[in-house]
């Protein structure tokens, strides 16, 4: 045992306590134990049979290994939740080869089972990364529980993560949570969407800012046979393209200045789900190719890290830039084009969904005026026509705002954006109606792009190019 007293009172210490102290309390097992997937590492086939026969009938996929070797040929093949391991083995120990493990890249949970009551061991177990501590002999309950603790803080870690990401990357909230509208071109999005909804096949969704992808994206996830698994929206233009590998593949501990923890990435963070990669077309260069070769291989290598981990991912992508271009232009890779473009379907702008935008304005005020605390503002058949009329450049977003201002002002204004509703508005090109509305947003911010962005819900290179292209 050490001879440092600070040991004794450490949180370490503490830890391997409660560890060495598990009985068979602990969380309730249910119905997520038959999600898991678990990887049970002894040299002894009494106690493998043992685990097989407790845990075999209750989770997705239980594999076993006689010894380390063993174990990371699995690691290599398999995705894991858990891994239950044996301390005392021939050659490497648990211990010390769980700590080889992690530094290669491995970030499941495990479970260490020893038949020494051994604080020291605790310790350094828990210091080598592992979740939980049991002591054999020990009964089925207290495998279970240590099971149950493990995948509660699993998806827990899980939800707080992709829950901080989504609230660090929203410039926006979404207008509302479902497609909405009988107009003949959504009916034909839903039906494509329900036709390919089972299918594994990756999607592609295109159209203008504002125009429901990320919606529709979620709709596909919960017609699809993962609706109970994550769903993973990334915005690949609000990520800054030195921090965008490390969000998507995650890393290990060191791999770069500030690491200072190993971390999955998003794509772990959605195994079993679906990832929506939206403004896929703004991915730098250098990281299309580990996006291919993760598309081609369903493996995914953390930054810094010797080994790739198997991940079982339906890719969603979604882009307002037309990629064709982009490949020409030299700016997006053609076999990544290639691989991404199986099912492509296109969001109609706003203004091609004909009486969509009375039933979404009439959804959006009930919405609204619950979340401000106002009394909803009737729409009037004079106020309706100008709905129908007007072009929408910033699409569902745009209508979004008009309807947050009538709320806030009490009535609806006589013009949206800087178009009065008319017929030679109607006649203007939707290019012209677009710079319009957005040097109109740009001069009410004072310039401030970054803010812009956020009004208008698109992205600040978007911005940025507009303007370069208006030389404004």
């Amino acid at each position: 045992m050490p001879d440092n007293p600070e040991f004794y009172a450490s949180e370490d210490m503490e830890k391997a306590r409660r560890s060495l102290a598990h009985g068979e309390g602990g969380p309730e097992f249910g119905p997520w134990l038959t999600k898991a997937a678990i990887l049970i590492v002894d040299d002894e086939p009494g106690m493998r049979n043992f685990l097989m026969r407790t845990l075999g009938p209750r989770c997705k996929t239980i594999e076993t290994a006689s010894n380390t070797k063993e174990a990371e040929a699995k690691l290599d093949d398999h995705h894991f939740d858990i891994i239950i391991l044996d301390n005392i083995m021939p050659g490497q120990s648990g211990v010390e080869w769980l700590a080889a493990q992690r530094s290669v890249g491995f970030f499941g949970d495990a479970i260490l089972m020893t038949a020494y009551a051994d604080l020291e061991t605790a310790i350094r177990a828990l210091r080598a990364g592992a979740a939980d501590f049991v002591l054999k002999p020990f009964r089925s309950n207290q495998i279970l529980n240590a099971v149950a603790r493990c995948l509660d803080r699993i998806r827990l870690q899980r939800e707080n993560y992709v829950l901080r990401h989504e609230l660090q990357s929203a410039s926006d909230v979404r207008c509302c949570d479902r497609l909405v509208g009988e107009s003949k071109v959504m009916g034909q999005v839903r039906d494509t969407i329900e036709r390919v909804a089972p299918l594994p096949t990756s999607v592609l969704f295109t159209g203008q800012s504002g125009t429901g992808k990320e919606i529709a994206a979620r709709a596909l996830h919960a017609l699809s046979d993962r609706q109970d698994k994550p769903f993973v929206p990334v915005n690949c233009a609000a990520i800054p393209a030195d921090m965008i590998e490390s969000e998507l593949f995650g890393h290990v501990k060191g791999a770069f200045t500030g690491a200072q923890a190993s971390r999955d990435g998003l794509m772990l963070h959605a195994q079993g789900g679906t990832l929506f990669l939206d403004e896929i077309g703004e991915l730098p260069p250098a990281l299309q190719g580990k996006l291919l070769r993760v598309l081609e291989d369903k493996r995914v290598r953390p930054v810094g890290a010797e080994r790739e981990r198997p991940v079982d991912v339906r890719f969603v992508f979604a882009t307002n830039a037309n990629l064709g271009e982009l490949v020409k232009a030299g700016q997006f890779r053609a076999d990544l084009y290639f691989r991404i473009n199986v099912i492509q379907l296109h969001l109609p702008p706003l203004k091609d969904r004909g009486e969509d935008v009375y039933e979404l304005a009439q959804l959006l005020m009930q919405r609204l005026s619950q979340q401000l605390g106002m009394p909803p503002i009737p729409i009037c058949e004079r106020t309706r026509s100008k709905l129908a009329r007007y072009d929408w450049p910033g699409n569902v977003r745009e209508l979004r705002n008009v309807v947050e201002r009538s709320l806030i002002l009490g009535r609806f204004p006589d013009q949206f954006g800087t178009e009065v509703v008319s017929e030679t508005a109607a006649d203007s090109s939707l290019a012209e109606v677009e710079r319009r509305h957005v040097l109109s947003v740009l001069q009410t911010v004072d310039g401030n792009r970054e803010e812009a962005a956020r009004l208008l819900g698109i992205s600040r290179k978007t911005i940025d190019r507009r303007c370069a292209d208006w030389d404004a």
